[in-house]
């Protein structure tokens, strides 16, 4: 059965493509390749979610964007560490979940970024 399998990328447009991937490059350790974008193996230790949000949610703000970006980080501690240390704080942060850790930035283009920490032992791929 043909179906989808699962997210092949994120593409978005940014005012400034060069600030937005060298602060992603910076704050959250992309490796940007030089065709301007990162890649990533799947960690194989959760999987990943699709889900349309009703109109009104404001689950996105403080961003004004139709969308956000979840990413799957393996030490919320030391990539929020990062963050700090580059001048970026959270907007939020949940350590208490079900489904593990998360926590809550903006990248430059106004984007709210979710990083998320599964569970240890989360092996729902």
């Amino acid at each position: 059965m043909a179906k989808v399998l699962g997210v092949g990328g994120v593409f978005y447009k940014a005012e400034d493509p060069k600030a937005v991937r060298d602060w992603y490059a910076r704050v959250l350790g992309f490796e940007i390749h030089d065709w301007g974008g990162a890649m990533f193996e799947h960690p194989r230790s959760t999987s990943t979610t699709w889900s349309p949000f009703a109109a009104d949610t404001q689950y996105f703000a403080p961003s004004t964007a139709p969308f956000m970006i979840n990413f799957i980080v393996d030490d919320m501690d030391g990539v929020l560490a990062k963050a700090v240390a580059e001048g970026v704080e959270p907007v939020g942060r949940q350590d208490e979940d079900g489904m593990g850790r998360f926590a809550w930035l903006m990248d430059p283009a106004g984007v709210k970024i979710e990083l998320w920490e599964p569970l240890k032992g989360d092996s729902e791929a």
